[in-house]
């Protein structure tokens, strides 16, 4: 029913920063059923979450054994464990309940309908901002490190990790400013490349220490010597396991890029399962023996803030055993993965505002632009990386506590969906998964509390957002469209003029329709013989910002009637008067009476529960979705 608003207007700069501002025709929908342009088999596209998930071997491995010292393999043995029975499970469930891209908050918004959860869905967006954010940040950081500790670079750039992590999420962000295309041939390259890499320099690894049965024994033995048993090892594993959780970072990838993926609706969600499950076992596999390898062969000392180990243990060994050609290689593989993840997380934040945010209309209307978005996130980077000094096993906390956040959510949907379609037995595994999630997230949140710190501050510069956006969008004209039955376009044939009059619907008996004819004669003086059609809005779900109309006539006690439901009333009587005019060439009249009471509280009923004063909201809304007042429909009130 809107209008659609031509390309932006004003000076060049704005006109640059807003292109791609107003696209007609384009779907906010909770479900974006149309499929992308192009398609990619399973196995391409995980190559795309692949460079979120799989770049996580750059720093994993380090913050593993800084976290856990010796007992590294096993805490990444039972991380391992949650991944192919926890998080593996819930996500395959997550995909086929959401297969649209929406992941795991569509599922939560749709358990939890009304204001209830899209508040929810508010909150948890600080965490996904959270998670995407310091995945940049983290990632540049890394990528920072395996470039300042090439032996090939010179020792005066050693001290310019803040500079070179600041220059390369500046370089993702102009990227994005010129226009980023999703490139799944560039995934392809980048994952292979570097899982092959990795596999050598792993391989090469544990060959040595196959072949120095000592250094197996060494570790033994300190582990004996730091615990007392093999179940006080468990219980200390199970303690550090939480800082660990950087290693489950791509499942929400994974189900984010489902409507790349080829095929109709059950092939691509067949394709979705297999891209999750295999991307979780080559992960598995790289994890333990990755973290077997770093903690055996590396002195605990080159862990350490300053050490050669420090963010790129796998890099280390690749130098130490295979040569510094062959340590250059990986360092550029890490470098340009690394950088790829930084834009996979990019390219995630900015799709999410407009999956969610406008469809609440809770955000600005030039958060649909790409470029105003991406130079904001950009300099929350910026300020991230300042923040922890570009320091890459500080920043582990904050996304260990971005990405349980966001796998507690999809945990949580998986097991109300299972019991609410009555697979009780799935439910109860959901269920025992989200719990021991939420003991993950709360000892990583009690450890290293600045993640939650930075979360929050997302959540409440959202929902403040969110909720300022709303109010002032409120008297837009947000109806879609609006389509009559048979009876309501009987009762909209009539020469003369149509008075409609609105009335909100309570007995709906003839005693009703009678007073109110009564109070249209007194009020208005008109008779019932003048074209009189009543009209009744039900407000439906108060927090829908958008919505279709459907209105149904009916002859009700020799009156005739028009219902439908809304959103919010006042626009959908707007928007029907607007549809009448457009369809009969008449200008239709609408008649109220004044509402009592305090116009504030009246206003805030509008916001929140889509009623309010209606007679000068609805005149608001006509005004400005028509401009020209010899074509607006007249309101009027007595």
């Amino acid at each position: 029913m809107s209008t659609s608003a031509g390309p932006a207007e004003g000076p060049a700069v704005r006109r640059w920063l807003l292109e791609g501002l107003h696209r007609p025709g384009q779907k906010h929908g909770p479900h974006h059923e149309d499929a992308p342009e192009k398609q990619h088999r399973w196995w391409q596209v995980m190559c795309l979450t692949g460079v979120d998930y799989f770049s996580t071997l750059g720093y994993q491995p380090g913050i593993a054994a800084l976290a856990a010292g010796a007992l590294s393999p096993i805490a990444t043995l039972l991380l391992v464990a949650l991944t192919l029975f926890g998080a593996l499970p819930v996500y395959r469930s997550v995909a086929g309940q959401s297969p649209y891209g929406l992941g795991s908050l569509s599922m939560l918004e749709r358990l939890l309908p009304g204001w209830r959860g899209k508040l929810l869905v508010l909150f948890l967006l600080g965490f996904v901002a959270t998670a995407f954010i310091v995945t940049i940040t983290l990632s540049a950081a890394d990528a920072s490190a395996h470039l300042l500790h090439n032996p090939f670079v010179p020792d005066a750039l050693a001290g310019w990790q803040i500079p070179v992590t600041l220059v390369l999420i500046a370089a993702l962000g102009a990227v994005f400013l010129v226009g980023f295309s999703e490139a799944i041939s560039i995934a392809v390259v980048l994952v292979a490349v570097y899982l092959t890499l990795n596999v050598v320099v792993v391989g090469t690894a544990l060959a040595k220490v196959i072949g120095d049965p000592d250094l197996v024994t060494d570790w033994s033995n300190l582990l004996r010597d730091e615990h007392s048993s093999p179940l006080a090892m468990i219980a200390v594993s199970l303690l550090v396991m939480p800082k660990l959780a950087l290693g489950l970072s791509g499942f929400e990838t994974g189900v984010a890029v489902m409507p790349l993926v080829k095929g109709g609706l059950e092939e691509r969600i067949r394709g979705a399962r297999k891209l999750l499950t295999t991307a979780a076992a080559i992960m598995s596999v790289f994890l333990i023996t990755s973290s077997f390898a770093t903690t055996v062969l590396i002195p605990e000392k080159e862990f350490e803030d300053g050490g050669q180990a420090n963010g790129r243990a796998l890099a280390y060994l690749a130098h130490k055993y295979l040569g510094d050609w062959f340590g250059t290689a990986y360092d550029l593989s890490t470098v340009l993965i690394l950088w790829f993840a930084g834009a996979s997380a990019m390219a995630g934040l900015i799709n999410i505002v407009p999956r969610y945010l406008p469809r609440y209309g809770m955000a600005p209307d030039w958060t649909r632009a790409t470029r105003p978005m991406v130079l904001i996130f950009t300099l929350i980077s910026f300020g991230i990386t300042l923040l922890f000094g570009a320091e890459v096993e500080a920043q582990g906390g904050a996304y260990a506590t971005g990405v349980l956040a966001l796998i507690l959510s999809a945990a949580v949907a998986a097991t109300l969906a299972a019991f609410k379609r009555g697979r009780r037995r799935a439910g109860i595994g959901f269920g025992v998964v989200s719990a021991i999630l939420v003991y993950a997230t709360a000892a990583n949140i009690i450890e290293r509390p600045d993640g939650l710190v930075i979360a929050v501050l997302f959540c409440v510069a959202i929902v403040v957002t969110s909720l300022v956006s709303r109010a002032t969008r409120s008297t837009e004209l947000r109806v879609t469209g609006v389509e009559f039955d048979d009876a309501a376009r009987r009762f909209l044939r009539r020469d003369g003029g149509l008075h409609i009059i609105a009335n909100e619907p309570d007995a709906r008996d003839r005693r009703e329709y009678d007073d109110k004819a009564e109070e249209a004669w007194e009020l208005h003086r008109l008779r019932k013989d003048e074209g009189l059609v009543f009209l009744e809005v039900t407000v439906s779900d108060a927090s829908e910002f958008t919505s279709t109309l459907r209105v149904r006539g009916e002859e009700r006690h020799g009156y005739r009637v028009l219902r439908t439901e809304s959103p919010s009333i006042a626009n959908a009587i707007a928007a029907i008067l607007l549809q009448i005019r457009d369809e009969t060439a008449e200008q239709p009249h609408v008649y109220f009476h004044w509402a009592e009471g305090n116009p504030i509280g009246a206003l805030l009923r509008y916001l929140v529960f889509g009623g309010g004063d209606i007679p000068p909201l609805t005149r608001e809304i006509l005004r400005q979705a028509e401009p020209d007042a010899e074509r607006r429909p007249l309101v009027h009130v007595g």
